[in-house]
């Protein structure tokens, strides 16, 4: 009974957050005279082979982010449970899209249970993938940027903005990430040392617990000083941007004939989207719902009806799709409602 409870609250969360993104629109959108019905028969055109498979990337995705994730644990655990890390994952990203941003500390702890690693450390590794995910964004959206700026195109005040300051942008956060991995690579060992010492000037019953955090800590980043390591952290994460792309190129074929879009123009709209998952665009606010819409109307002039319809199948495929799935091995390991939502909150504070 306690499960079918909680599938049935995420179920009607999942189809709150569509009718939400869907109001939204429509709030955003009304005075431009947006036609309903354009939208719904776009949506019932589509050729859902391909929709179909798009999913299959995406996944592949979640499989990439267990393999990376592995390599970050390589320091602490020689061979992880890749079944371990891959549930973990799973049922990590269903928290992000049920719960918001607490929802990313659920698959740290997860893993951190499931391995049997300090926690500590496993924030250090979430927040290592994280930088990696932010480098990769930036190379996405500097490439669409070089590509815009290159062709001459004109587009509209809410991407000029883009177009002015992402040039500048990614230059600063790009010196900026590699900067702090150039940091936790050489510097790491000694800032550490550092601390420790430093810790022995507190209270002695404090020193042996502030030190097994402090340890644990860098034990999460200590993948970063490893070649090897390195080099296949880079390439999984290159792998997985190729695999999103590859999801955006199989939606874009399932709008043939609605939306044309060719392979380049499917590769600038997934930087154009990477850009707009780190920052916030000053009047229109960030998403991959906003910002696909603002592309495929300003740059590509894709009918708002139809751009919107596209934006909505995008964020189905690359975040709600994974809903059913992680609901299912959480509620498997014993996991419900309550109790993901519990461990995000607790993590986060």
């Amino acid at each position: 009974m306690k499960q079918r409870r909680t599938a049935k609250w995420a179920i009607v969360l999942v189809v709150a957050g569509v009718g939400l993104l869907l109001w939204f629109v429509y709030a955003q959108l009304s005075d431009r005279s947006f036609d309903w019905r354009l939208a719904a028969n776009s949506f019932v055109r589509l050729d859902w082979r391909w929709v179909l498979l798009s999913v299959a990337p995406i996944f592949g995705t979640y499989y990439g982010r267990a393999l990376r994730w592995a390599v970050f644990l390589k320091p602490l655990k020689e061979h992880p449970s890749l079944k371990n890390l891959l549930s973990a994952t799973v049922t990590g990203f269903t928290a992000v899209t049920l719960f918001g941003r607490p929802g990313e500390f659920v698959r740290p702890y997860l893993i951190a249970r499931k391995e049997k690693v300090p926690l500590t450390s496993q924030l250090s590794a979430w927040a290592l993938e994280r930088i990696f995910d932010l480098l990769m964004a930036l190379l996405v959206f500097a490439f669409a940027l070089m590509r815009v700026q290159n062709s001459g195109v004109r587009v509209g005040p809410n991407l000029q903005w883009v177009l002015t300051f992402g040039g500048r942008i990614v230059g600063v956060m790009g010196i900026a990430v590699l900067l702090i991995l150039l940091s936790l690579r050489h510097f790491a060992e000694p800032a550490r040392m550092s601390i420790l010492r430093a810790l022995h000037r507190l209270p002695e019953r404090h020193v042996a617990r502030a030190e097994r955090l402090i340890n644990a800590l860098f034990q999460g980043v200590e993948s970063t000083r490893s070649d090897a390591a390195l080099f296949l952290v880079f390439l999984y994460s290159v792998a997985e941007w190729v695999l999103i792309c590859a999801c955006y190129w199989c939606l874009a074929r399932s709008f043939a004939g609605i939306v044309n879009l060719s392979l380049l123009d499917v590769l600038i709209l997934a930087g154009f989207v990477s850009f707009g998952s780190v920052v916030q665009i000053p009047g229109v606010g960030g998403g991959t719902q906003v910002v696909s819409v603002l592309v495929l109307t300003e740059l590509f002039g894709v009918r708002l009806e139809l751009a919107s319809t596209f934006a909505v199948c995008l964020w189905i495929l690359t975040f709600v799709a994974i809903v059913p799935i992680g609901l299912l091995v959480a509620l498997k390991e014993g996991l419900d409602w309550h109790s993901l939502r519990r461990i995000g909150r607790e993590v986060a504070e």
